[in-house]
């Protein structure tokens, strides 16, 4: 009896512990369990060796001269993921947007879209929400990666902020949609996969601005990363974008209509650091523009662009990248008030140096001379020289 009874403990011990090393079912990931958190911080200081305090750039960094000091350019959190085999979404807000100079530090969505990809291979995509338009190889690298401390002037007037409320589809080779993250993960600094060939619709005014007409922008670009035998890379593009605007314009500023055409198309070409590298934009249009002698807005011709140049010098623990650019751009600025007029003869000289991949510091020397005229100021041509720093942190 007391053998049966022993026999049969061992044997339900057995049974259980068995069961015990069975392994267990794994359950599907809910869609709140792909999303991934990622985002970084700058700090500039923009005024060492100060030579024109006048001297400003409201579209570039709110912070340069007269009453700048310390100033958080972003700090942003993205949320991303596949939630599911054919839908993803990305959401970045900006804790520390400055939308003009006297109001710093508000809460601002940059990015909230959704992608839908139309097959299993994901090559064929269309995207709705807010997002980058396309249009210009700098106006897609995020400012994470960029050297420079702003974007150029001359592409960057085309689209504020660089982004949009529209629907846009993409196209690239499962391939190349490989490639295009690479040049960015390996440190090359490119753009992104905004696809092979894109194009789209947006409302016009720009990020998080009210459409003000009954007319939306439409957008096209056409874009290759070529690979070389030795492995080198370079990216040739060319875009285009057409709409009609509506302009803010000053009390004296008498204009029969305040929405104007808006056209432009550009060309980029850029030769990957490695280790040498070179980057080029240029762009042509018409598009609003304040006339100081007539003191009105009329619809001009404008151009403008920018080359660099960098160097990436790649160690184990960091990089050192030196570089130089040199911008100009000749016409309007339609998001400014008049479509203030501009003419910029612009030379940043600088480095990087990043700290593995979560600390950077760029020192640049900016060499400016900037026209910027509005019905308020209708002359103003101010020319100086500052050192401007700045810190990102990446998390």
């Amino acid at each position: 009896m007391r053998k049966t009874v022993f026999t049969t403990i061992f044997v339900v011990a057995y049974a259980y512990a068995f069961a015990q090393t069975k392994p267990a079912e794994v359950s599907p990931k809910k869609w709140f369990e792909k999303i991934q958190l990622r985002g970084y911080a700058q700090l500039r200081y923009n005024r060492l060796f100060e030579t024109n305090p006048a001297l400003k750039c409201d579209q570039c960094d709110k912070s340069l001269g007269e009453n700048g000091g310390f100033f958080l350019r972003r700090g942003r959190l993205i949320l991303s993921g596949d939630i599911s085999d054919r839908l993803y979404i990305y959401i970045q807000p900006d804790f520390v947007s400055s939308p003009s100079s006297t109001f710093q530090h508000a809460f601002q969505i940059r990015d909230a879209y959704f992608d839908l990809a139309l097959e299993k291979n994901k090559e064929f995509r269309i995207r709705l929400g807010q997002s980058k338009v396309p249009y210009g190889f700098e106006n897609m690298q995020s400012s994470q990666n960029r050297l420079t401390l702003d974007r150029n002037d001359a592409l960057n007037s085309a689209v504020s902020n660089e982004r949009d409320l529209g629907g846009f589809f993409y196209y690239a080779p499962k391939e190349i949609r490989s490639r295009f993250s690479s040049l960015v993960s390996t440190g090359l600094k490119g753009s992104g996969d905004y696809g092979v060939f894109g194009f789209g619709f947006y409302n016009g005014q720009t990020a998080n601005r009210e459409e003000l007409n009954n007319n939306l922008h439409k957008v096209a670009r056409l874009t290759y990363p070529f690979k070389l035998k030795n492995g080198q890379f370079i990216e040739a593009s060319v875009q285009a974008i057409t709409g009609k605007y509506t302009i803010a314009t000053s009390t004296g500023n008498k204009l029969t209509s305040n929405t104007f055409d808006d056209k432009r198309i550009a060309g980029s070409l850029v030769i990957y650091p490695q280790p040498l590298g070179f980057q080029a934009e240029y762009n042509v249009g018409k598009g609003p523009e304040f006339d100081p002698i007539a003191k009105t807005t009329t619809l001009q011709n404008l151009k403008g662009g920018y080359v660099q140049t960098m160097y990436r010098i790649k160690k184990e623990k960091y990089e050192i990248i030196p570089f130089i650019k040199y911008q100009y751009y000749n016409g309007g600025k339609k998001f400014e008030i008049d479509a203030r007029k501009y003419i910029v003869k612009d030379m940043e000289i600088g480095v990087e140096y990043q700290v593995k991949n979560y600390f950077e510091l760029v020192a640049l020397y900016m060499i400016s001379d900037r026209t910027f005229e509005d019905y308020t100021k209708p002359v103003n041509h101010q020319k100086g020289n500052t050192l401007r720093l700045q810190a990102q942190f990446n998390f």
